[in-house]
């Protein structure tokens, strides 16, 4: 009893603890720091000590030492099994609204504090489930949401609200309630795409629960403007550091991460399905869970888990409907 008073009180401390209480930072460098997206003790604490210098502009001996205290304040070492199992009951799930899906996924549907990806080509029900996914993340927790707001970062013009009303109605809501909890922005750059996750981090901030941040396409802006294998590795690092801030903010704020993926044809697949997702090893390591969604028999849609930290590779069928994603072969679209 003693003991989880103390943790309490160690939360609460945590909480009311601000940048500007750290040693050598003041109400400027606060200032440019929250310009770069940092808000927070655990942003500021996972930082190097020159990353920091040239973020609040202060010198290096400064930064080390207001990164030292940071992250004594936060606590930030090796945590058991057991304690390490209490932080994942804090982990919401989201349902898609199919049981096949969800249980492809652990039986729950998507998970916070980490990145589910959705690749396959046009049509293949991708965008369909973010936006399926946008509309549950609002139910209560017994219902499988997450009694939360959605964000959709909209790099492909994909989004349509009409199509949210037919699926709120599908679940009994009400489409302009649903709507307005669903924050929309359309990305024009992957300089723009990597902006509006720091605004996310704003807006959580500033007290609107967002619990899901939805991606359409993730990799779109990033193949277009950096063509050819000579800006490879350039686009590499970029989109790596783009998914590095993505996990953070997931795993800092309790948001689950869905993010959709553009596909080629593999040439060097001689047999079998040549469909390989853009991004390489980046994108594929940085996503917790990556499904290949396809159009299957009879308009259904085959989704297979390609990667998982905790289940078995495994595909399953649904369908799109006109009042979303279902497992029953009705009202399809």
């Amino acid at each position: 009893m003693v003991k989880e008073k103390e943790e309490e009180t160690k939360k609460e401390e945590k909480q009311e603890t601000k940048i500007t209480d750290l040693p050598g930072i003041g109400p400027a460098a606060a200032s440019k720091l929250e310009a770069a997206g940092i808000y927070d003790l655990m942003g500021l604490a996972v930082m190097s000590p020159s990353e920091l210098a040239e973020l609040a502009g202060v010198g290096e001996a400064v930064a080390r030492k207001a990164i030292q205290a940071a992250r004594k304040m936060m606590d930030l070492g090796f945590s058991d099994g057991v304690e390490f199992a209490k932080k994942r009951l804090e982990v919401n799930f989201i349902t898609t609204s199919s049981k096949n899906l969800d249980n492809l996924l652990g039986g729950k549907g998507v998970e916070s504090k980490s990145i589910t990806e959705a690749y396959g080509a046009y049509g293949s029900g991708k965008t369909q489930l973010g936006l399926q996914l946008a509309v549950n993340v609002q139910l209560p927790l017994d219902k499988g949401g997450a009694n939360g707001k959605a964000v959709i970062i909209d790099t492909e013009g994909t989004f349509r609200p009409e199509r949210i009303k037919q699926i709120a109605e599908g679940i009994g809501a009400v489409p302009e309630k649903v709507l307005k909890n669903i924050f929309v922005a359309r990305a024009f750059n992957s300089d723009h795409q990597i902006l509006l996750i720091d605004k996310i981090g704003e807006m959580i901030k500033n007290g609107e629960p967002i619990k899901l941040v939805i991606i359409d396409s993730l990799t779109a802006h990033f193949r277009a403007e950096y063509a050819g294998r000579g800006q490879l590795a350039d686009r590499q690092q970029k989109l790596n550091k783009y998914l590095h801030n993505l996990m953070k903010m997931a795993e800092q704020h309790n948001v689950a991460i869905y993010v959709t993926n553009q596909v080629m044809a593999n040439p060097a697949m001689m047999f079998g399905d040549p469909t390989t997702a853009v991004g390489g090893n980046i994108v594929a390591h940085s996503s917790t869970y990556r499904m290949y969604l396809r159009r299957g028999k009879k308009d259904s849609r085959v989704a297979k888990l390609i990667d998982s930290p905790n289940l078995p590779d495994n595909e399953t069928i649904f369908f799109l409907t006109t009042q979303g994603i279902r497992d029953g072969d009705v009202e399809k679209e």
